[in-house]
């Protein structure tokens, strides 16, 4: 069956979209996907950034909320401005969401988090949101908290990120068939009909 990993990070705003779009997507061309959570601000450190570029660069900020807007508006995805600046330190959501992919919670809880930043205006680095949210996924909280920090854990998911700058990676989401590097949201579609032709 072909697959797809899908790497996205909590804090970005084009993930948002691609995390709502992509398992019905996946699913009607028969595509497996392997969800992968990994972080921005190591690979944005090599490059030599202190922050987003959308922050860098005031423009680009600007014209990237707009975009989202429309890309919302077109995919009938709810969007509010997440209530603190940013973007929003994603670290401990995507810990927890490592520490799931065993047992196969991952996507849910991603898709629950993404809703809590961008839609309900929630803070997604308090431990209380975070907890609210395995608990709404039938989740022992507290057990699934403390394994997300563990050293195993924290190493797993230090693991991905380095294995996401040796893709190339540079930014999220994007999408990997084996070394095939596939960036951005409206390059979902793309990737996936490349994974059905490689598989």
């Amino acid at each position: 069956m072909p697959s797809l990993d899908f790497w996205y990070e909590f804090a970005s705003t084009y993930s948002y979209p691609a995390v709502m779009r992509i398992a019905p997507l996946a699913e009607d061309v028969g595509v497996t996907v392997n969800w992968r959570p990994f972080l921005l601000g190591p690979i944005f450190a090599n490059h030599g950034w202190a922050d987003s570029p959308f922050n860098l660069y005031p423009t680009k900020g600007r014209y990237m909320w707009r975009d989202l807007e429309r890309i919302c508006e077109a995919e009938d995805l709810p969007l509010t401005l997440p209530p603190v600046a940013f973007p929003q330190n994603g670290l401990k959501a995507a810990r927890i969401a490592r520490a799931g992919k065993e047992d196969g919670w991952t996507p849910d809880f991603t898709r629950a988090v993404f809703t809590a930043n961008f839609v309900e205006k929630k803070c997604i680095s308090m431990d209380h949101v975070l907890a609210e949210i395995l608990e709404k996924l039938g989740l022992d909280a507290e057990a699934v908290m403390a394994e997300s920090c563990t050293d195993l854990n924290k190493a797993h998911l230090r693991a991905d990120t380095d294995e996401a700058c040796r893709l190339g990676i540079f930014g999220a989401p994007s999408f990997t068939i084996g070394e095939e590097l596939f960036w951005g949201n409206d390059r979902l579609e793309e990737a996936l009909r490349w994974a059905v032709k490689r598989g």
